[in-house]
Formats: structure tokens, sequence, C-alpha cells
């Protein structure tokens, strides 16, 4: 499979428009309930940031209570994006200890060489920070990506952690 990060920003864009969303920050809680998918927080390992799964036939995100509100948001998009790209996947993934079928997001999901990750971050990403948004917050110098305070209150505005806001405007998403 070869990642098409294109098709995972267009779904994340139809969403916005299905829930007519006008404004950050995006109410990814209330599009993942909506969805009839349910949201769990739990403590988790350090290293596991969230799950996708199914569980006869119920759609389940898993997300590390353990983490900044900030980093549960953008986990719970990228679970997301598993469920709304890959629920065949998800229906085929590896089964863990628990007996449920699951997709995690850890250490190596982060690396960016697997192809369902890079679409599922592809998708947080352009749900939680819709370039159409993210441009009419810039203003019209742009931002340092350096700038660690402007990174800093971008992030805030859109409930995002800096790191992924940095990721963002560097285009890495």
């Amino acid at each position: 499979m070869t990642a098409n990060p294109e098709r995972a920003r267009e779904a994340a864009r139809a969403i916005l428009r299905a829930f007519g969303v006008k404004g950050v920050p995006v109410p990814v809680e209330r599009i993942i309930k909506a969805r009839n998918i349910v949201l769990q927080y739990a403590p988790l390992e350090e290293d596991l940031s969230g799950m996708a799964y199914i569980k006869d036939g119920v759609g389940i995100i898993g997300v590390n209570a353990l983490h900044h509100p900030n980093r549960q948001r953008f986990s719970a998009a990228h679970e997301l994006g598993h469920h709304e790209l890959h629920a065949q996947e998800i229906g085929k993934a590896v089964h863990v200890d628990k007996g449920f079928r699951v997709l995690l997001r850890d250490d190596v999901s982060s690396q960016g060489i697997d192809p369902l990750e890079i679409e599922a971050n592809a998708f947080a990403s352009e749900l939680l920070m819709p370039s159409e948004f993210l441009l009419s917050a810039l203003d019209a110098g742009g931002l340092d990506i350096e700038d660690d305070a402007g990174i800093e209150a971008l992030a805030r505005k859109f409930r995002v952690s800096a790191a992924a806001m940095r990721y963002r405007l560097a285009g890495r998403f």
C-alpha cells in the first residue's frame, strides 16, 4: 500500500463540511461521538497515545488519559482517521490480549514510514488544523517556524501541541 495523504486530507475536509465547522478549535470529540464511535480515555503506557479497534461491530477509540489534553485531541483525531480511512485494516488488525482488534498509535506509528499512519496523521492534521483556518490565522507576513512563542500561541488557538503545529507548518503532515 502506498500512502495517499491528499485522500486523507480530503476526507477530513469532508467531515468539517458535513459538521459545518466554521472555526477552531475543531470539536473532535463531538464529531467522533456523532459518528457512533465510542471514545474512551484510560491510562496507557507512556509510549502509547491511542488505539482504534472494532469490538462486536462497534468502533472504539482509546486515548491515553495520561497525555496532555492537546495531545489527546490529536490522538483522537488520528484514530478517527483510521476509522474513516482504514476500516478494513482495523477489522484485520492484530489481536491484543483482551481479544479485540486494534491499531495502536505508538512510537513506530510516529516515524512516518507506515502508509496507514501517514494517512491518519494527514487526516488528523487537516481535521484539527484545517488549511483554510490556518491560512487565515497567519498574518500576511507568515510565521517563522523558529518563533517558539508564535508557534505556541497558534497551537493554543487550535488546541493542539506546539509540536503538532510545527509539523503542520513545516508541511510534514
